[in-house]
């Protein structure tokens, strides 16, 4: 009998231990098959002016308050850019976690944007290298007069803006990303701009601290108005994150004072040299 009890003991002592082998073997394969997403390159929804591959999730609300002041280089003229303002009021719902579609209304030109993002391809800390976001816009101009223009239609207040975004978070710290972008105007000035114009942005962040990042962000125009090289900059931005309870806030120095994507990427005035410069923020808050 105590020989009898002793086997069971065993058998059942073995047995178990070999399951619990067997079974974290098999953990441990599924574990190794799954596909990891990496975690966002981006902290907040843009880098600067231009937009990130961060998304909204499913159901969540995004309000939008944004400002650019004046020219920062008027000193006490304009009270270093604060007399002066362009206003962004908007929000932002996630329709799915791969899609988010966003209203907004800039003071600027009374302009009215629309916008949709959609996730194409997730960067995999074991796979797939980047993450690939679509990004669309249209933008309706409110200040158009018709006084002014008697020919002028609705479909003259239109202007559009395809975006592909590409970027690759690197380590914790350090993230970049390739921005191709098509701009289309349905009214525009000749000898002064394209109808269609072409560029590539690219941008990175640097995390400084727990809750800091530096952003930089540029853009190339590809086109540019035979014989008028000069009429406008190309786009240049620096930018802080901060990030809080709920929310990021973006410090932003830029040598373009509009807020629409239309806008700051095809008429930057400003120049890095010798000015105008706009200071201004972001501050996306969650719900």
């Amino acid at each position: 009998m105590k020989n009898f009890l002793c086997f069971t003991i065993l058998f059942f002592t073995v047995g178990f231990a070999s399951a619990q082998d067997d079974l974290l073997n098999q953990l441990t394969s599924e574990k190794s098959d799954t596909k990891e997403i990496e975690t966002s390159a981006f902290k907040g929804l843009q880098i600067c002016n231009m937009q990130s591959t961060k998304l909204t999730s499913k159901g969540e609300w995004y309000m939008i308050v944004s400002h650019r002041f004046g020219d920062l280089t008027n000193g006490f003229d304009n009270f270093f850019g604060l007399d002066d303002a362009n206003t962004e009021l908007g929000g932002i719902y996630g329709v799915t976690d791969w899609l988010s579609l966003g209203a907004s209304r800039h003071t600027l030109d009374k302009i009215y944007e629309l916008t949709a993002k959609y996730k194409l391809a997730n960067q995999l800390k074991n796979g797939f290298p980047v993450t690939i976001v679509g990004y669309n816009t249209m933008d309706i101009n409110s200040k158009l007069d018709k006084d002014l223009l008697p020919g002028l239609e609705f479909n003259n207040r239109l202007s559009f803006s395809t975006q592909l975004l590409v970027s690759r978070k690197f380590s914790e710290s350090f993230s970049v990303q390739l921005n191709p972008i098509y701009i289309h105007k349905n009214l525009y000035e000749f000898g002064v701009e394209e109808k269609n114009e072409f560029f590539i942005g690219s941008g990175a962040r640097y995390k400084i601290a727990k809750r800091m990042s530096i952003n930089l962000e540029y853009a190339a125009r590809l086109n540019k108005v035979e014989g008028n090289s000069s009429a406008f900059q190309n786009p240049l931005t620096l930018g802080l994150d901060i990030e809080t309870g709920g929310h990021v806030f973006q410090l932003v120095f830029s040598n373009s004072q509009a807020l629409n994507d239309v806008g700051f990427l095809s008429k930057p005035a400003g120049d890095w040299s010798g000015g105008p410069i706009y200071f201004g923020f972001n501050l996306y808050r969650v719900f």
